[in-house]
Order: structure tokens, then sequence, then C-alpha cells
């Protein structure tokens, strides 16, 4: 049997209880023997965003993950140059795990509606399964504007993707709004991650 695994990209300026819960929904819903947190040193649709020092961002992911036996951590898009292209790293996960592998990347139901905008997006639709969290407020989109760039074969891949995942109202944005305003992220991250955030002041400066 091919191995099943999941691929979760994201800055996870902080990484927070709502990734590690549609992570868990989704490997539980999929069947996946793994799923590998990778964070991203340049998103290409976020350059701009300032994010927190790679180390820091790592180092809280392993933190938030270290008791969970079928997550794993790789810092592949930190330690590469130029920007995190998502075709890159699958392809490259393609030649570490073999063909056979059944690789999912694992999105929101924003980045799906940017998809098409990506680099070299109809490569990657069909390099992987791409996996929506549409996390219950997924509302139908209109699939003509995929139409442009990818076939009907591949928006219907996109289309089978689309999953119903928890509804977890929580955003990295709103964590640091709260860590900046002096205020409490208990149970909105691991306790591992907000011990880190503490001991490192991190988040401290204006958002």
């Amino acid at each position: 049997m091919p191995m099943r695994i999941g691929l979760y990209g994201g800055s996870f300026d902080p990484i927070h209880n709502g990734h590690l819960i549609v992570a868990r929904a989704i490997a539980e819903r999929l069947g996946l023997e793994r799923v590998i947190f990778l964070p991203s040193a340049t998103p290409p649709h976020k350059p701009e965003e300032g994010l927190l020092d790679p180390a820091h961002r790592a180092e809280m992911v392993k933190l938030a993950i270290q008791d969970e036996p079928s997550f794993e951590f790789s810092d592949f898009d930190l330690t590469r140059s130029g920007p995190s292209y998502t075709i890159d790293t699958v392809m490259h996960f393609r030649r570490l795990l073999g063909q056979d592998a059944d690789l999912h990347w694992i999105i929101g139901a924003d980045s799906l509606l940017e998809i098409v905008t990506w680099y070299r997006a109809s490569a990657l639709v069909d390099a992987c399964h791409v996996i929506t969290a549409a996390r219950g407020s997924w509302e139908q989109i209109d699939w003509n504007e995929f139409r442009k760039t990818l076939s009907e074969s591949q928006i219907a891949n996109l289309e089978a993707g689309v999953l119903d995942t928890p509804v977890i109202e929580i955003a990295s944005t709103d964590i640091r709004r709260r860590i900046s305003e002096g205020r409490s992220i208990r149970y909105l991250v691991p306790e591992t991650v907000r011990s880190y955030v503490a001991e490192h002041g991190l988040y401290r400066g204006p958002l």
C-alpha cells in the first residue's frame, strides 16, 4: 500500500490549536499515516507580511506537535533559497518518498480561492491531492474562474478535495494582536507554545 502523507504548509506565525485540530480531522478523514508541517520562509503571496524569525516559528511548531506521533516537522521550506513555491515542495517530497506516495497538500478555503494564481498551479493539482479545510463556513464559489487555468478533471479533483472540518475561530493575526495588547492567549495555542512566546517576549511590538 502506498504511503498516505499530508503536507501542511503555512507561515505558522504562530501555530495555534486551530491548525492542529484541522490537521487531526483531515488525517482521520483521509487515513493519513503522517502529517508533515512545513513553516514557510518566504510565502509568495505574503512577501510584505514581516514574519517572525524562522527559528522561532520552527521551534513553536516543534513544541506544538511534540506529543503527536503522526505529526512531523520539516524545515525544507525554511532552508531553501527563494520563494516557497508549493509545487517545488511537493516535488521534493515526491522525490524523497517515492513516486507511489499518496501526497495530500492541505490548505484553507481562502487559499483555494487564490490557487489559480499560484506558480505552476496546473502542475500542482496534477502532482498531489489538494485538500481544502472548509471549516464549516464553506460557500459555493464560481468554478468558472478556475477554468481559465485548469482542466475540467483538475477542477473536479479540487472539488472532491473540499472537506468539512471543525469550525475553529482562531487566527494567528488575532493571537499576535492579543499578545501586543497584553491579553492572554491561553487555550488558543498549546501550552508549550504559550510558554515559549512568553519566555522569548515574542510579538510585543506594534502590529
